[in-house]
Formats: C-alpha cells, sequence, structure tokens
C-alpha cells in the first residue's frame, strides 16, 4: 500500500535536488510525478501524467453510477411499456439496458472531466500559478515518515502539502 504525499517546490534546481535524493532512498522515479501551471519541465523531471492532472479518473466513476442508473431506469421504462412474455427476458432487458448506460455514462464523463483540471489538487493551484512545482510521490506506508523527515531535513526551501492515505491504484 502506498501513500501519495504532496510538496510545493520553489524551482527546477529545488526538483532536481528532491528527485535525486528521492532516488538515493530507493523511490523510483515512476512514483514521482512533478506538475507545473504549464512552464513545461525538463525531460529528467518525471513529469505528472495526464489522468494526474485532470478529473478523468473521478469523471469516469461519476459516469459510471448516473449511467448505471439512468440505463437501469430506461430498461424498466421499456419493460413496463413494451412488456415482455417472461420476467428472465425482463430482466436482461434491465441489466443491457443498464450496461449501455454505464458504458455510455464513463464515455461522455471521461469526456468533459479531460478539460476539468484535477479537483484533488485544487488547493495547490494557487502556488502553481506563482510558478511552483507540485511534487507528488508515492511512497510506500511503512517508509512515509522517513521520507518525510529526509526531505524536511534536506530540503527547507519545500513546503510540505500533506499526504493522501488512500492513493488511488490507477493512475
Amino acid at each position: 500500500m502506498r501513500h501519495r504525499v504532496y510538496y510545493l517546490l520553489p524551482d527546477i534546481h529545488s526538483a532536481r535536488k528532491v528527485r535525486d535524493d528521492l532516488l538515493l532512498s530507493r523511490i523510483e522515479a515512476r512514483h514521482m510525478h512533478f506538475m507545473t501551471a504549464g512552464m513545461s519541465l525538463p525531460p529528467d523531471i518525471p513529469e505528472a501524467s495526464f489522468l494526474q492532472k485532470t478529473d478523468v479518473v473521478h469523471g469516469a466513476g461519476s459516469g459510471m453510477i448516473v449511467g448505471g442508473l439512468l440505463g437501469m431506469a430506461l430498461g424498466a421504462v421499456i419493460v413496463f411499456y413494451f412488456g415482455f412474455e417472461s420476467e428472465s427476458t425482463e430482466a436482461a432487458v434491465v441489466v443491457i439496458a443498464a450496461l449501455c448506460g454505464v458504458l455510455f455514462g464513463i464515455w461522455s464523463a471521461t469526456l468533459m472531466a479531460a478539460g476539468i483540471p484535477n479537483t484533488r489538487l485544487k488547493a495547490f493551484y494557487p502556488e502553481l500559478e506563482k510558478g511552483r512545482i507540485l511534487l507528488m510521490v508515492d511512497v510506500p506506508a511503512r517508509r512515509v515518515s522517513e521520507i518525510e523527515r529526509l526531505l524536511a531535513d534536506r530540503h527547507p526551501e519545500m513546503h510540505f502539502g500533506g499526504e493522501e492515505p488512500n492513493m488511488p491504484i490507477f493512475p
């Protein structure tokens, strides 16, 4: 189980030093995600992915729930108006309509959420607009306090932004 820890860094030089310290502490680069408000990062700094920057994951989850409920309701309306010979056919119509609703909900909500900044990162956007860099690092749960102490001791210029104990598996 990993925890996502957030830090705000003042500049690229500091980001490189933090990256190096994390690598020396055996935190792989694939678990580090740096993000800016639009400034491009050098190739040696692992940038946050599209899924981490946008609200696509949250949108897909919401779309799945709403689409499934609306699909189930549509299936019930179809069964009510058209009536079928057997109850198993009626149940199949409701299930198929719910599955179609789930797929349509995921698709449409994901399209909308792709243009929305990640709501989990809302608190960091004012600092990102000032030119700071956000570091999201996924740390094994047993090493969180060790990594926090290491970074606090070696990098007084950075600000701790919080910890998310329930880090999503995807992304």
